[in-house]
């Protein structure tokens, strides 16, 4: 189960939002309008079980989402879940991955801090004697016209599931 955010984290004037998380309990977050910047030539990589348990990260991971590297390991991948990301998102790259699939796409984090940030990411299924064992997740710099467009399409199918 994750936290919810603690007002303590965030810097600055914040909105709450609860957000509710395919198969777990809705968590509250607490967001604000700032965007941190993708640091040019890193990747952010991360390893997950198949339950989208994280078991490793790198350092760019952590400095990114500003958490501690202790609470990551062994947290739900979605404590990044920004709210402007729609379901039908995540429910595109489940279906692709848990096929052994190789998915590609532009998506919103939310950070510790309440700000957000926006990466390309390719998500590997991690097979092992033909079955899928878990996931690996490498994130780079996204162009800005894409981020654009993702954000557009994002905005137009969340409010077609009721959001927003």
């Amino acid at each position: 189960m994750l936290p919810d955010m603690n007002p303590a984290d965030v810097i600055g004037s914040y909105r709450e939002v609860v957000l509710p998380l395919y198969g777990l309990p809705p968590r509250r977050v607490l967001l604000v309008d700032r965007e941190v910047a993708y640091p040019d030539g890193r990747l952010i990589v991360s390893v997950t079980d198949l339950r989208g348990v994280i078991t490793h990260c790198n350092s760019a991971f952590v400095e990114m989402s500003g958490y501690p590297q202790e609470t990551l390991i062994g947290a739900e991948h979605s404590i990044l879940r920004h709210p402007d990301m729609p379901a039908i998102a995540f429910k595109g790259l489940w279906d692709d991955v848990q096929a052994g699939k190789i998915w590609h796409g532009y998506v919103k984090n939310l950070r510790r801090d309440g700000a957000f940030y926006w990466v390309y990411a390719t998500v590997i299924p991690n097979v092992r004697a033909g079955k899928v064992q878990g996931y690996t997740s490498v994130r780079r710099k996204p162009a800005r016209l894409k981020v654009a467009e993702a954000a557009r399409l994002y905005a137009q199918l969340l409010a077609g599931e009721g959001g927003k």
